[in-house]
C-alpha cells in the first residue's frame, strides 16, 4: 500500500483508496468491507462508479472499533 515508484525512485502515496485496497489494509474480505462502506461504518465518497475512501476514514473506523472494545 505504499504506492508506486516513479522512474526516479520516488514513491507516490495514494490520497484515497478503493474498497478492495481498504479490505487488504484491514485484513477483511471484500464482502465485509463493502458492507461496512454501504452501512456508513466506513465513510466513502462516490467517484464515478466507484467508492473512494480516505486513509483518515479508515483510521476513524479503527479508532471507533477500539473504543467499542475498551468501553
Amino acid at each position: 500500500m505504499k504506492g508506486d515508484p516513479l522512474p526516479s525512485g520516488e514513491v507516490i502515496t495514494p490520497k484515497w483508496y478503493t474498497t478492495e485496497q481498504v479490505a487488504l489494509m484491514l485484513g477483511y474480505g471484500l464482502t465485509k468491507t463493502k458492507y461496512l462502506v454501504q452501512s456508513g461504518q466506513i465513510r466513502s465518497v462516490k467517484d464515478g462508479g466507484n467508492r473512494r475512501i480516505l486513509s483518515e476514514w479508515v483510521d476513524d473506523y479503527i479508532r471507533h472499533k477500539v473504543e467499542e472494545m475498551t468501553a
